[in-house]
């Protein structure tokens, strides 16, 4: 995907980031407790079975980031939009 598209997906996505290198998007969701992390970790894991594009995964107290990319052609491709799309819809 060219930054165009990139910078056209992602203006529709509330809430994710572009990484640095511009490989990924991200986002952070604020939740409260351990236990809510858990939960919001599972769902995105769920999704990324579901939807088969998994992402990365981090979480702790009180957060969990999810991390999408397409490890198999180095960097976005419409399915990590896709996704993201999805998991905020999940969320909403």
């Amino acid at each position: 995907m060219d930054r165009n598209d990139i910078a056209s997906r992602l203006a529709t996505l509330n809430g994710w980031d572009l990484s640095a290198d511009g490989a990924a998007i991200s986002r952070r969701f604020e939740v409260r407790g351990f236990a809510k992390a858990v939960e919001m970790a599972n769902l995105a894991a769920w999704l990324g079975n579901k939807l088969n594009h998994h992402p990365d995964v981090a979480f702790g107290w009180g957060y969990c980031r999810v991390t999408f990319t397409t490890h198999d052609a180095g960097g976005l491709t419409p399915a990590d939009f896709a996704c993201a799309a999805r998991l905020n819809e999940l969320v909403a």
